[in-house]
């Protein structure tokens, strides 16, 4: 089944009451924000941004070493960001898919499977540890087919996936339709390693978490620039600064302190629904009572789970980037594109028609050339950062935060992470505007075309693979 392009007038009044704000955030027990940095302090480390990969880095720095000193800066409120906007699928990998990693990494797939999943146990331990609320739920992800050209392809990773370690299980469409019922089903593949969270709600856990170790805490405080001392980095605030011997910078998709970082780096906004809750009839219609998280098969792909209170999470499929890396709150609102979700919904799932939708939301994900985290130092080793997981974070965000701090101790140590071909190698950097906007564009159009044409790829598509480059949203 190819998804139309155009909504159809009649879906647009599941629109008709819809709240302009993320789920996961529209939440009574959200905490309280902390107040601004505005003086001047010292600390022996500073991380930059309160989502996850910051959370994550500062917690893990105080449990290594309870005594160290972390200040954690917020420019807003945790988990403010993708954090708090995306579709809450915890994925073991680390590679963006199993496919994906073995075309950049084949060697080092096993170890990096490995670590993966050891990443994903250390998730549930950190969350069993700090008694923390979040629905997660072990519950795997299918990835469908909705076209027969797709099927072949998705055998083949269950085949291959398993030499290095994966227990991915191929299903056929009658398998698939006992699990989840939708008429465009025609196979697909089931990765038992994926959890389902709460991701606003593990954000807030691990602040919480963060705060009980000893973490200094500064929300709405935007770090304005970095400035090297001998042996120290000053950041300066809007009302105050700190001064530490290390920086991690974690701020992922927004306008990096490391100016150089923009040419590696495309802020790309993905939009998503929520339903409101399920019937008992609606649900008995579909199935889907093992809560698993869902996608489809194409270059522009939808991604969908269920809640905790029996809402369907719908989104993906438009990846806009906006001309001169535009990041803006007024970007997060985009009716064409929440439309043609709607659209997509009942395409997917025609017995729930008359369902309506109770939040629409966009966010920006830090989308790189290869799809996944990338990693580097600055000002002589005493900054790291972190970037690039083009939408795959919630999961790989604590990896990413491990391989920060083992680079800022790399006079120490050296570990397994940090001896990567995948940590030590950078994507392909983007050309900057006004070249930009246009191959962006050009590549999501060719990318539509593709899943128009049976997967035909143009001779466009085909020089990024040769390349070992691409755009995916």
């Amino acid at each position: 089944m190819t998804f139309s392009n155009t909504p159809r007038p009649e879906t647009l009044k599941s629109l008709a009451d819809v709240k302009l704000t993320p789920f996961w955030l529209d939440d009574p027990n959200k905490p309280e924000p902390v107040s601004a940095l505005t003086e001047k302090i010292t600390a022996e480390l500073v991380v930059v941004g309160a989502g996850f990969t910051g959370l994550w880095t500062a917690l893990q720095a105080k449990q290594a070493d309870p005594s160290r000193d972390v200040v954690l800066l917020e420019a807003g409120e945790t988990a403010i960001g993708a954090s708090g906007r995306n579709g809450g699928f915890v994925a073991s990998s680390l590679t963006h898919s199993f496919q994906n990693g073995m075309n950049r990494w084949p060697k080092e797939m096993p170890k990096l499977v490995k670590l993966g999943h050891q990443n994903l146990d250390g998730i549930e331990s950190a969350i069993q540890q700090f008694n923390i609320d979040c629905d997660f739920i072990r519950s795997g992800e299918i990835n469908v087919a909705t076209e027969e050209y797709q099927i072949d392809g998705l055998r083949e990773e269950a085949e291959e996936s398993a030499a290095v370690g994966e227990r991915i299980q191929f299903l056929d469409s009658a398998e698939l339709r006992k699990r989840v019922n939708s008429p465009t089903y025609l196979a697909g593949i089931y990765d038992p390693s994926v959890a389902m969270v709460n991701p606003a709600r593990l954000a807030w856990g691990l602040r919480q978490a963060c705060l009980q170790l000893g973490v200094r805490l500064f929300e709405s405080t935007q770090v304005t620039a970095l400035e090297e001392r001998r042996e120290s980095i000053i950041l300066k605030t809007q009302y105050g600064q700190v001064e530490s011997k290390k920086v991690a910078l974690a701020t992922n998709a927004f306008p990096p302190l490391l100016k150089r970082l923009s040419f590696y780096m495309v802020p790309v906004y993905d939009y998503v629904l929520m339903t409101e809750p399920l019937t008992k009839t609606q649900r008995e219609s579909i199935g889907w009572h093992g809560r698993e998280g869902l996608s489809d098969n194409g270059n522009q792909f939808h991604y969908y789970r269920t809640s905790e209170d029996g809402r369907i999470l719908w989104g993906g499929y438009d990846a806009i980037y906006y001309r001169n890396n535009g990041v803006a709150p007024h970007l997060e609102n985009r009716p064409a594109s929440f439309g043609l979700l709607a659209d997509h919904f009942f395409q997917t799932f025609p017995q729930l028609t008359g369902l309506r939708f109770t939040h629409a939301w966009g966010g920006v994900i830090d989308t790189c050339s290869r799809y996944t985290a990338f990693w580097g130092k600055a000002y002589g080793g005493k900054v790291a950062y972190a970037m690039g997981y083009t939408g795959l974070g919630v999961g790989a965000s604590r990896f990413g935060a491990q391989v920060m701090l083992d680079l800022l101790d790399a006079q120490a140590r050296k570990t397994e992470r940090t001896e990567l071909q995948m940590v030590q190698s950078k994507p392909f950097p983007f050309p900057p505007e006004p070249f930009r906007s246009p191959i962006i564009n050009f590549t999501r159009w060719s990318l539509d075309q593709a899943d128009q044409h049976a997967g035909k790829r143009n001779l466009w598509l085909k020089t990024l693979d040769a390349l070992g480059l691409g755009f995916d949203s």
